[in-house]
């Protein structure tokens, strides 16, 4: 039973929601896992809370505006979803809600503007960088902006890499054991590209050839995460055409990136493109779960050194893609290293996309008590794998004066083995 939605008056995602709500029980369980909740301590700022907030919205009983302030604040990093004894597919609500709220609701000029700013920046990266090296500019006007604009300024790192770009085929080294297609990404191929170069000679040195698809843009997970369907849509029919099918695997190596393309099939809910989207989704993997469906990496010498690297897992590699134990079997694999488990580590550190600028206060706490709780482990190094995470907890470190370095997990597991 669907409850009192009806899922017909909803458009296409309409189904999706409804099966989700029906689904929670309302036990609880979620609470414990929920960063906000933590954060706010009411229940309508838990899972559980705004899955009633927005089942009472699309029953039509309670007025969008209401909904929003408990609704906006969730992260969407979906650690309420492994908590859950009852299976909801929380994602199957949240991104769906937004996008169907967004034509409705009132938003003020400063936040359409900062809106704007963003989605037409961050999905594209000659654009982004180019904001980026403007922003550097004007940070010593930064006290007379907006709040939400010297957090972007905050964001920005002191000074930007070199740009990179990358052949469209990369021939495996020695033996061919498969075959994929990388997504570069937006954000990440301007703040660090030195991730995809990395993943590309870990994949090569490893047995794989990897092509580059010339065409692709951004995932479209930072447009869909926030409501602007529209937008998703068309960068993910872009990437469908993009993208060659004769692979093993498209390979992604932000977690944002890997789950926004796992759910291409509800982003294209109800379009021409549906099927294409189903067939499209099951190929998309994390580089660390193709590495480990390959086999045993080439064998890395031991240096004598000794490295304590604490991993951090972003969330939308371990709740949204089911991935913790890939990236730790390898960084454990190298020689020397003492991997160290950072406490409380399902709770978010607050980067989430867009968050930082929509909701600065919890995004900071947030990565406060992530960043002290990795420096109580006094670590050597970071591992992560996804560029949000990076700059957030590397902007939290630089706040505490800390030179610890905060890497992805591609770029550690390559400098081990250009070491041999």
């Amino acid at each position: 039973m669907l409850h009192e939605i009806n899922p017909d008056e909803h458009g296409p995602l309409g189904q999706e929601m409804a099966k989700a709500v029906s689904t929670c029980v309302h036990c609880g369980f979620c609470l414990a896992a929920c960063p906000t909740y933590k954060e706010m301590g009411q229940e309508a700022d838990s899972p559980r809370g705004r899955i009633v907030l927005m089942k009472e919205v699309l029953e039509g009983k309670l007025e969008l505006e209401d909904a929003l302030p408990h609704i906006d604040p969730c992260l969407g990093c979906l650690a309420c979803e492994p908590a859950c004894p009852s299976g909801v597919p929380y994602r199957d609500l949240i991104s769906p809600f937004r996008s169907a709220a967004e034509p409705k609701r009132r938003r003020s000029l400063g936040e359409r503007f900062r809106r704007m700013l963003t989605q037409m920046t961050l999905p594209y990266p000659s654009r982004f960088r180019m904001a980026a090296m403007s922003g550097r500019l004007a940070r010593p006007l930064a006290p007379l902006m907006p709040k939400s604009l010297r957090v972007m300024l905050d964001l920005l790192p002191d000074r930007l890499p070199p740009s990179q770009s990358w052949a469209g085929e990369h021939p495996a080294l020695g033996e061919r054991k498969g075959r994929v297609a990388l997504l570069t990404g937006c954000a990440q191929s301007v703040l660090d590209p030195d991730i995809n170069t990395a993943t590309i000679e870990v994949l090569t040195r490893c047995g794989v050839e990897v092509l580059v698809p010339k065409a692709q843009g951004c995932c479209g997970a930072l447009s869909w995460h926030v409501g602007n369907i529209d937008q998703a849509r068309k960068f993910a029919i872009s990437n469908l055409d993009a993208f060659p099918s004769d692979v093993d695997a498209i390979v992604t190596n932000a977690a944002g990136c890997g789950s926004g393309m796992h759910e291409y099939h509800l982003i294209l809910k109800g379009t021409p493109d549906e099927e294409r989207a189903e067939k499209f989704r099951s190929l998309v993997c994390d580089v660390s779960v193709f590495l480990s469906r390959i086999g045993d990496l080439p064998t890395i010498a031991d240096q004598g050194r000794k490295q304590r690297i604490a991993y951090h897992d972003a969330c939308h590699l371990a709740n949204a893609q089911g991935v913790r134990s890939e990236p730790r079997r390898l960084l454990r694999s190298i020689p020397g290293v003492e991997l160290c488990e950072i406490p409380d580590a399902h709770l978010c550190c607050g980067s989430a996309g867009t968050y930082n600028i929509d909701q600065p206060e919890v995004a900071a706490s947030l990565g406060s008590q992530k960043a002290n709780n990795i420096l109580g482990l006094k670590p050597d190094l970071i591992a992560t794998g996804n560029i949000g995470c990076m700059t957030q907890l590397s902007n939290q470190l630089a706040k505490r004066d800390s030179a610890i370095p905060v890497r992805h997990t591609m770029q550690v597991l390559r400098d081990a083995m250009l070491d041999r």
